[in-house]
């Protein structure tokens, strides 16, 4: 379970994680010596244009990451098909340690699940370590009736199929979380597809639609300015910055969780030795007060975890995914 990444104990263990470790845990990496690795610069591949959040962590990471290893980490931007170009890129490329990419929740697992990848994202990949993972909020028009989830139910199920439900995209992850939900609760909502956040919320805010999973800072700032209501996170825990504010699953729907996840991984059969140093190397830039504060300004709970922790995460959501399209018979377009 995630819920035991956070525990404090298991977090200091983590940074002091070796090769042995690995071995126990029954990883099969290759065990070439790289006694002085890392010895040139890194490639940390974004498979999103500059200036977006993923990009913005990506740095941050970068960045304390260098200071840590003694190497500088070039940020390299590859854009293109929804994260498969980079992706794709970077699976393909030497496993030597050198060259990772920056993942998320969305290029990793959803886009696989949903569409036709040149990758497979589980045993084309050595997973290296988590960053950080960052609920939704669902957020409902002030004049929805009602105060949390339930009342949210009993409304959506007197008025199957006329309740507008925004989403910043379709095949977001914001659009996923809203077909989970309605498969979950056995609701029908109508989806509008916005492109990007801020164009749903307007038409939330004004009524031209009910329901909304919003990113969590996104959605915290428009219920606090009383434009819109909070009524609960997807996360499998309260978020620390609201914790009045429980989950969807507290609120009468079991197992319910959504969450954007980012962590970096390399290609197939990196070196354990490049794997352990590369995972102790993120936890301790993820235990620095100053990352952890630019990270939770973005609304990302950071996460020191062991690649062994990563990788189920990976085969987790790339499941939960897989079924959602089968069973909503949703398609990418």
């Amino acid at each position: 379970m995630l819920m035991k990444i956070y525990c404090a104990s298991f977090v200091n263990k983590l940074t002091q994680i070796g090769v042995g470790l690995f071995l126990i845990l029954g990883i099969n990496y290759p065990l070439s010596a790289q006694s002085n690795f890392p010895s040139k610069p890194l490639r940390l591949v974004v498979p999103f244009p500059p200036g977006g959040s993923a990009d913005i962590l990506a740095r941050v990471i970068g960045q304390k990451l260098g200071d840590i290893l003694e190497q500088t980490v070039l940020v390299d931007n590859k854009a293109g098909a929804s994260g498969a170009i980079a992706t794709d890129f970077v699976a393909k490329s030497n496993a030597d340690g050198y060259t990772l990419i920056f993942a998320t929740a969305s290029t990793q697992v959803i886009n696989p699940a949903f569409s036709k990848v040149p990758f497979d994202p589980v045993q084309d990949f050595t997973p290296v370590g988590m960053i950080g993972l960052s609920p939704l909020g669902l957020v409902v028009n002030p004049d929805v009736p009602g105060s949390g989830v339930q009342d949210l139910l009993t409304w959506l199920r007197a008025n199957p199929g006329k309740v507008n439900m925004a989403s910043f995209g379709n095949m977001t992850v914001s659009h996923l979380a809203g077909e989970l939900f309605m498969l979950n609760t056995n609701t029908r909502m109508l989806h509008v597809p916005y492109k990007g956040a801020p164009a749903a919320m307007t038409d939330l805010v004004a009524g031209r639609v009910s329901v909304y999973f919003d990113a969590l800072t996104n959605a915290i700032q428009t219920s606090k300015a009383g434009r819109a209501r909070l009524i609960a996170v997807t996360g499998a825990q309260r978020n620390i910055s609201i914790l009045n504010v429980p989950t969807v699953a507290e609120q009468g729907v079991p197992g319910f969780e959504v969450t954007t996840w980012y962590g970096i991984l390399g290609p197939a059969r990196m070196p354990a030795d490049a794997v352990a140093k590369l995972n102790a190397a993120i936890n301790k830039s993820l235990i620095d007060n100053e990352v952890r504060e630019k990270l939770a300004i973005m609304g990302v709970d950071s996460m020191p975890a062991s690649p062994d922790a990563l990788g189920s995460v990976v085969r987790r959501d790339l499941t939960k995914w897989t079924k959602l399209a089968q069973e909503a018979k949703i398609k990418a377009e």
